[in-house]
């Protein structure tokens, strides 16, 4: 059984896709955020309902809210629901 999306867990899915997957959270920003002009992002929380960006517009820093399109079980649905989105973007 994976673990709740505790507030331990959103820090550690965070920084790992800040650390290991910038040009990820970059195309959740611009796809889903409906921010194409941004520069740059970073997760900076995740809940069953959905994830909060920080994105780099020009001079702007702006805060971003991605909702999921269900709610997320636990870490591992995150896990798989973020590889779906990305598989998704990369579609398009």
């Amino acid at each position: 059984m994976s673990e709740p999306i505790t507030p331990t867990i959103s820090t550690r899915i965070c920084t790992h896709m800040n650390d290991d997957h910038a040009e990820a959270v970059l195309l959740y920003a611009k796809t889903f955020g409906n921010t194409p002009e941004a520069t740059a992002a970073q997760m900076v929380a995740i809940d069953p309902q959905g994830m909060d960006l920080s994105a780099q517009i020009d001079d702007t820093t702006r805060p971003l809210r991605i909702e999921f399109d269900r709610p997320l079980k636990d870490a591992e649905d995150a896990h798989h629901t973020l590889i779906e989105m990305l598989k998704q973007v990369r579609q398009k």
